[in-house]
Formats: structure tokens, sequence, C-alpha cells
């Protein structure tokens, strides 16, 4: 598969059609505050049965991705609102119209500041293909290894307010061979690991709980040391948000029991959860 991303740090709901997406500002930390139990067995019930069960209910047919309509957009924000994903299906076009219709598609709903990535063009989009350039050489999204599970962006942490909080990923030619994706929703994640036991929730929002050893870039440069939480509330919002790898080199856990039973236990949920969705 030859596909195009672009991530932006927060700013997603610009558009109109994004301000009512739920949050849970005002709560504190409202259903994410471990001591609140109240609160959390509202929202785990409301998030429980909002969430799409099908993988359907994610498609939304956009007909020319450079210019969504108002209707369009109205219901993609709707299937964000249940599932922090949606899909968009749109007729193929060449490379370099998609590359233009993706951009236009990221302005059209708010998406406008980007994160600077090393195999970013001028626009913001990065194109994802086998490569043997220098400046990707020696990264899996670049090989044709496949790809654990991880969220956009989880080897930079400068806080909440600096975090990748959405992405947009097109594919612009499906693969040969294989080429499968799943996806799951953070949040349901997150429900998965508090039922199971909300000293694994505690350990993996500790400050400290995942870091991303430095980084030497193919100029010389040094991308720093990151440490930083799993899981995390966003206090401008009331907003959960998760960073994670499933990678077994380049990630340190926090060295105690707890973190290393969380850690474990999100590679048995991102095995056969039933809510993850396969395409």
């Amino acid at each position: 598969m030859e596909a195009m991303r672009l991530a932006e740090p927060p700013g997603l709901r610009h558009d109109p059609a994004f301000h009512d997406l739920p949050t849970s500002a005002g709560l504190t930390d409202g259903p994410f505050d471990l001591a609140d139990t109240a609160a959390w067995a509202t929202w785990r019930a409301a998030k429980l049965a909002a969430r799409p069960t099908r993988l359907a209910d994610l498609i939304v047919d956009v007909a020319d991705l450079a210019t969504p309509t108002a209707a369009e957009r109205v219901a993609l924000a709707a299937v964000l609102a249940r599932a922090n994903m949606a899909i968009y299906r749109t007729p193929v076009r060449d490379e370099d119209t998609s590359r233009r219709a993706v951009a236009a598609f990221a302005r059209a709903v708010g998406l406008t500041r980007f994160e600077h990535h090393r195999s970013a063009g001028a626009d913001g989009i990065v194109a994802i293909r086998v490569t043997d350039a220098p400046r990707q050489a020696g990264f899996i999204p670049y090989s044709p290894r496949p790809l654990g599970w991880h969220t956009d962006g989880y080897y930079a942490w400068d806080g909440p307010h600096a975090a990748i909080q959405s992405m947009v990923l097109h594919c612009v030619r499906a693969a040969p061979e294989g080429g499968a994706n799943a996806l799951l929703d953070p949040e349901i994640a997150y429900v998965r690991l508090r039922d199971r036991d909300p000293a694994l929730v505690a350990a993996l929002m500790r400050p400290d709980a995942m870091t991303i050893p430095p980084c030497v870039e193919e100029d010389g440069t040094v991308r720093g040391e990151t440490v930083g939480p799993v899981f995390f509330v966003d206090p401008a919002t009331g907003r959960l948000g998760m960073r994670y790898t499933a990678r077994k080199r380049h990630v340190v856990w926090r060295d105690d029991p707890a973190t290393r039973a969380a850690a474990a236990a999100l590679i048995e949920i991102m095995a056969d959860d039933p809510a993850i969705f396969r395409l």
C-alpha cells in the first residue's frame, strides 16, 4: 500500500461541524479520575452504548475530497464523536491529484498546523512507500515490514497541549498483497484496561510510564529522549489522550510490576478485542 499521512497537534475542531464533539471539560478529570466512580460509570455506559460495532458504521462517502460538503463534514464529525476515527470513501485519483485533495480536505476540516516531520513535503504531507532513500532508511513505515500497534506521534511528548491529536491517512494505491489495517478506539482500550484493574490505568497515567530513547537523524541531529504517560487527560478539553507503541525496541517502560503488567495487558487487548476494526 502507498499512503499519505498528515498529522496535527491540537486543533482539529476549528470547523463548526466539529465544535460539538463531546468532552468531559469542567469535570476536573471527571470519568478519568480513578476516585470518581460515579462519573466513570456514567461515561463508560454512554461510551459503550454509542460505539460503532460494524465497519460500515465508520464509513462516510465524500464525493469530492478537496471540497467536502457541510453535510459530509457533519457526518464525519458524528462518526468521530462515537469512535474517535472515521473512514472516508472517495473516488480514486492519481497521486498528484490525491495529494492536493488531501491537503484541501485537511484545511476544510480545520487541520492547518502540521507536525514538523523529517519526511514531510511543503504541504505537511508524508508519502509512505517502500524506499531506500537515506532519510527513510531503517524506519519500518518505509519498508515491507509490518507495523505494530501504535498511536501517531508517540515518540514526541511535551505535555497534552503539544500532543498529536489528529491525523489523516489516505490510501493512494492498494498493496499487491497484505496491506491490512487494524484500528481500535483508544477510549475503548482505556475501558478494557480499567475494567481489568484500575491500578493498570494508574500505572500508565504516570508521567514517566513510557520513555522513547534519543534518535540520531540522518543529518546527525539528535531527537532527544521523551518521557511521558500512555494515557493522559487534556486539561483544556477534559478529553482522554493516548500515546503508545507496541515496539519492543526503542521504547523503555517504567521498571515496576504494575507498568509491566499494564503494558502486557494492552498487548493482550489488542490481539483480539471484538472492538477492533480490520480492513
